[in-house]
């Protein structure tokens, strides 16, 4: 009874290796996208023109076009940057630490969460250095010889932030790719197309499934997983630094690292959570995007989300606790019952106390209400870097430096470039690329009917 649960779990449908591969490449395979694919194209190109843009804008005439002033230096830009890089946290999270964990319902979902990783990552990456205003001064932030004695701080957390996301970036682009290439050898097979058949062979690598190949490629996989995991908990923790050491009431704690990584990896698992419910809908994906999978994650965001509500209990005793007036004022009248107050809640709402519904297996088992909560979440989450960077640097320590904050049309705007930056990324990856790995729903489909037997 058991070995059936676990298969209807992963695999439904008795299928066979023909049929998971047929319908994993139906979307490759069709000559013509669905026409949500080319509106969805239209809308996210759109925005990331829009995005691109006033990015020109602002490297040509300054970041005087934003709302930042001399109290709240980091605006919308460093928000935005810490939220994408904790929605880019989840695929390589989901793929490393459940293949670790031996967790074998992770194969219809890994390819997907690490490709949202790669245009995460992506998107968060454009906003260092429009946010520097001196855009061609980028190079002074890469260690270098040069003529001109120039070196960076290597005690700033901000030079370990250059370092550290772009080898996440580049790690996690390496990781998704070197596991594609069975699959991108199987279109190849299966193109009839002579252009498209040469273009998947070139990225295949010539790769022919030898049991060679496939011991390598297996290895292969499990160093660079091994190198990604620690770069997984790195990352986050490094831009929490960036908060941490400065002395700003609200931001001078330890809990910062742990906490910035759990809640990169809850955003992140909510965000992977929107996509596979939109690939499941849209490409009819129901045997390998089953409820299983959806309950799995639902109940990953429940114990997450108990970690969350704890570490804002955390703060908020240990802001009452160490008798600092500035940190009682920064919590108690600034964010709890202040002018932040909305965006206080509504994090704590969203984060905190929404995610509990997932206690109840039929919110977990319906659609329509883990899409909806998972969006709430990326909205809490975004509330929450709000929170961090906003509230503590618009009343610090002095009244006369106290100001208020509001983001200008050029920093909304280039927000949703981004939005289009990742839709973009996204539309491309389910149209050209298989959004699961084929021969790991093979072995789990082999061994699953085995155990049946």
């Amino acid at each position: 009874m058991y070995k059936k649960s676990v298969r209807g779990v992963l695999i439904e449908g008795n299928k066979s290796y023909g049929d998971i591969t047929r319908e994993v490449l139906a979307s490759q395979e069709t000559k013509r996208a669905p026409l949500w694919w080319y509106a969805g194209m239209f809308i996210f190109s759109a925005l990331f023109i829009i995005g691109l843009y006033e990015i020109g804008r602002t490297i040509t005439t300054g970041i005087g076009l934003w709302g930042n002033n001399n109290s709240v230096a980091w605006g919308w830009a460093i928000i935005n940057f810490v939220w994408w890089i904790g929605i880019g946290h989840a695929g390589t999270a989901f793929s490393i630490f459940l293949l670790v964990l031996r967790q074998k319902w992770r194969t219809s979902i890994n390819r997907a969460a690490e490709a949202m990783t790669v245009f995460a990552v992506l998107a968060a990456g454009l906003y260092p250095m429009i946010h520097m205003g001196r855009i061609w001064n980028a190079i002074f932030i890469f260690p270098y010889p040069n003529t001109r004695g120039l070196w960076v701080n290597y005690n700033s957390p901000l030079f370990w932030d250059v370092v550290a996301i772009s080898t996440y970036l580049l790690t996690s682009a390496i990781f998704w790719y070197i596991g594609m290439i069975p699959d991108l050898a199987t279109v190849r097979d299966r193109s009839t197309n002579k252009i498209r058949r040469a273009v998947y062979a070139i990225a295949s690598f010539g790769w022919v499934g030898s049991a060679r190949s496939w011991k390598r490629f297996e290895i292969l996989a499990v160093i660079l997983g091994g190198l990604a995991a620690p770069l997984v908990i790195a990352v986050h923790s490094i831009v929490s630094m960036d908060f941490a050491t400065a002395v700003v009431p609200g931001w001078h704690t330890t809990i910062f690292p742990p906490y910035f990584v759990v809640g990169a990896i809850f955003s992140g698992f909510a965000m992977v959570l929107t996509l596979m419910i939109i690939i499941r809908v849209s490409f009819g994906l129901k045997d390998f995007v089953t409820d299983g999978h959806l309950d799995a994650i639902g109940r990953i965001l429940t114990f997450v989300s108990l970690i969350m509500g704890s570490s804002y209990m955390t703060e908020v005793f240990l802001a009452w606790y160490s008798g600092s007036e500035f940190e009682g004022f920064t919590f108690f009248h600034n964010r709890i019952f202040g002018d932040y107050s909305f965006q206080f809640w509504a994090m704590v709402t969203c984060n905190a106390i929404i995610p509990q519904l997932f206690w109840f297996k039929k919110i977990r088992r319906n659609l329509l209400t883990l899409f909806i909560i998972s969006i709430i979440i990326n909205i809490g989450m975004w509330y929450e870097r709000f929170n961090i960077v906003i509230t503590s640097t618009a009343k610090d320590f002095l009244p006369a430096n106290w100001v208020e904050y509001s983001p200008t049309s050029v920093e909304i705007l280039i927000y949703l470039g981004t939005i289009g930056l990742f839709g973009v990324g996204v539309l491309w990856f389910i149209r050209y690329i298989p959004m699961m790995a084929i021969n790991e729903l093979k072995m789990i489909n082999k061994e699953t009917s085995r155990d049946d037997k």
